[in-house]
């Protein structure tokens, strides 16, 4: 984390955010969000499998931003010990193998995918093994396409 950074400090306290390795939430979700339990990739069997449900995650949270971002939007990315950076959804969606600089899926560290307001977006979370969606419409688009596959954890209605 980059402590002079103009995103952590603001989202550290918007969120409460408490990093530590153990297994509970490390922010105050927001209401509106649901928690989804990525146990199960976690848990998978192969390393195909593993894999496959990663690129699933990044896949379907692109195709939920896309579909709720106006075009030329970008997302602020805080990934823990890591160089904060913006990408914009629409541009990687376009490119024939879309290559992430810090893929939604919180494979190791904290990844945290945000709106420049700090309204909607993802917290991953490796140790909880968990992926936080908070906001909408982002929420009312992502979480039906990731519990018709994945476990629900919480909600903060």
């Amino acid at each position: 984390m980059d402590a002079d950074d103009e995103y952590w400090m603001p989202f550290c306290q918007r969120f409460d955010f408490r990093p530590s390795m153990s297994s509970g939430p490390a922010i105050a979700e927001p209401a509106p969000s649901v928690t989804v339990d990525l146990g199960p990739i976690f848990a998978a069997p192969s390393h195909p499998e593993f894999a496959a449900g990663v690129r699933a995650i990044n896949s379907l949270t692109l195709l939920a931003l896309v579909r709720v971002l106006e075009p030329g939007t970008s997302i602020v990315v805080l990934d823990w010990q890591h160089q904060t950076h913006r990408f914009w959804p629409d541009r990687l969606a376009c490119q024939p193998d879309p290559q992430w600089q810090t893929e939604v899926f919180p494979n190791g560290d904290y990844h945290i995918f945000l709106t420049e307001e700090m309204t909607m977006g993802t917290f991953g979370h490796p140790w909880e093994q968990t992926l936080c969606v908070f906001g909408e419409p982002l929420a009312t688009a992502l979480v039906p396409m990731l519990t018709s596959w994945l476990p629900l954890k919480r909600t903060n209605q």
